[in-house]
């Protein structure tokens, strides 16, 4: 494919993306095939010969899409967000043009640059305490992640090589070895499973602290468990707290765990993987009081702020807690500008070496969106979820199961786990919503979250009606076999708006 070619293709291309976008609500969100559907559709070897590529654009919808769940279908209520824009499409098609690998300044000027002044833009737009800015001449900063289970990843490994290098210090004659089989860390029982992951991968502890009545880590659980762990000989290093939980969108107490973290030198990573792009909006970022007890703090831009995946934003306090704990330096990396003072090399702050511009991604859409765009968009989505709340409440069958803070519902039918459980089966398997669920103690929840970037009130009034129409259903059947239930839901069988 020569340039010109390229240009011709690559519009065909982007009338197809915006095709594909605009029709997403038409295409049925969650697909009809089973396991193993697409390798009988493919040759079993890869082509000899060149093919056309009318060839490969006809098989994306034979083969495709098919298996496709539409995650930006205003239909899908699963999981949480991921975040799509036509500012962040265009900037992803640019990254790969450039193509730059910025493992470091030298790499690519320009990659690590501006991921430096975004990650700041972006901390001011949160209200970050000054001290996590790289700024001129500070000693924090920002980095961009693949995931929030990276930066969960790099907090503990980063916290791990501190408590030991402090420890050692004090004990010269201690091993690591000895050190690690000791080392403890701690997250709410509400906590991502990439924590405990995090934990498996770092060869530590992790120890679950039970959560209140409202699903929060509070200092009282988190103090009776380190001092019972120090009793034991064990050495309390690091601690998660949570800013919207994944089960039900719950907010640890920073302002009574955040002290306790200073005063036991226990390093605190805050984990707002969804909830914390709504802190650009005044009246949310209360909840980010006490973030200035934290050592890092991370959330993903990809899921609610309209940065494509991937794009997960960490900020350390004092960055050579980081670097200090990866830092290698072969010949072939350096450069005659890694030691100014002035920049930083971001292969110091990750995982794997090699990095893409992401940050083209963030610059894009800030500036297309700016700040107001992108606040009237979170508040859009919490609105209706508020609407969908709302909705719930005004059903005697169904009840609410967690506080509706932000852009997610969690509600089931007032009776048993098995009952919602057959109310979630019917629900998936007519595909025409897409809802997962939780457990909330010994409950089976199901979530309603709002996702989409295109969702209005009536594709949210549509999937009510159609979870009544189905609930309806369900209680009627339970009637026939002998189950008693109450109410009726007055909601006829329910039609996709503006959709035949």
């Amino acid at each position: 494919m020569n340039a010109s070619e390229f240009r011709r293709r690559g519009k065909e291309m982007v009338d197809y993306v915006a095709n594909y976008m605009e029709g997403i609500e038409g295409r049925q969100v969650y697909p009809d095939v089973e396991p193993g559907y697409l390798r009988p559709l493919l040759p079993d070897t890869a082509p000899q010969e060149p093919e056309t590529f009318e060839d490969i654009v006809n098989d994306i919808e034979r083969i495709i899409m098919p298996g496709v769940t539409h995650w930006h279908s205003p239909y899908f209520f699963a999981y949480f967000p991921t975040a799509s824009s036509y500012p962040a499409m265009l900037a992803d098609m640019l990254c790969g043009a450039i193509g730059c690998i910025g493992f470091s300044w030298a790499a690519s000027p320009a990659c690590t640059e501006l991921e430096t002044v975004m990650m700041d833009w972006l901390g001011q737009m949160l209200g970050l305490p000054e001290v996590f800015l790289a700024g001129k001449a500070g000693e924090g900063g920002g980095v961009i992640q693949g995931s929030a289970s990276e930066a969960t990843l790099m907090a503990l490994l980063a916290a791990r090589t501190k408590a030991i290098q402090r420890l050692q210090a004090a004990s010269p004659a201690l091993t690591q070895a000895a050190i690690l089989e000791k080392l403890v860390a701690y997250a709410s029982d509400q906590a991502h499973s990439s924590v405990e992951r995090a934990g498996l991968i770092g060869g530590v502890k992790l120890k679950a602290i039970p959560s209140d009545g409202s699903f929060a880590m509070r200092a009282s659980a988190l103090q009776e468990a380190l001092e019972r762990d120090k009793a034991a000989g064990l050495i309390p290093f690091f601690v998660v707290a949570t800013l919207g939980t994944t089960s039900c969108c719950s907010f640890d107490n920073l302002l009574e765990v955040g002290p306790v973290c200073n005063k036991e030198e226990v390093w605190l990573h805050i984990d707002a993987a969804y909830a914390g792009s709504a802190f650009i909006c005044p009246e949310f970022r209360h909840l980010l009081n006490g973030v200035e007890f934290a050592d890092s703090f991370n959330f993903n831009p990809h899921k609610w702020l309209l940065v494509n995946f991937d794009c997960s934003a960490m900020w350390v306090k004092k960055r050579t807690d980081l670097t200090g704990a990866f830092k290698l330096d072969p010949v072939y990396l350096k450069h005659g500008h890694q030691d100014s003072g002035l920049i930083t090399d971001y292969r110091h702050w990750q995982i794997p070496l090699g990095r893409r511009f992401r940050s083209l991604k963030m610059w894009f859409v800030f500036r297309m969106y700016g700040v107001k765009g992108l606040q009237a968009y979170i508040r859009k989505h919490v609105q209706l979820s508020h609407e969908f709340e709302s909705l719930v409440r005004q059903d005697p069958r169904f009840e609410i199961c967690a506080e509706v803070t932000l852009g997610l519902v969690c509600f089931r039918l007032k009776g048993s786990n098995k009952l919602n459980e057959a109310l979630l089966k019917r629900i998936n398997s007519a595909k025409k919503i897409h809802l997962v669920p939780c457990h909330l103690r010994d409950k089976f929840v199901l979530r309603f979250a709002i996702c989409s970037r295109t969702v209005e009130s009536a594709h949210v009034r549509f999937a009510w009606d159609h979870i009544c129409e189905l609930a309806s259903s369900l209680l009627a059947a339970g009637r026939e076999q002998g189950e008693s239930a109450a109410g009726e839901c007055p909601a006829q069988p329910a039609q996709h708006p503006g959709v035949p």
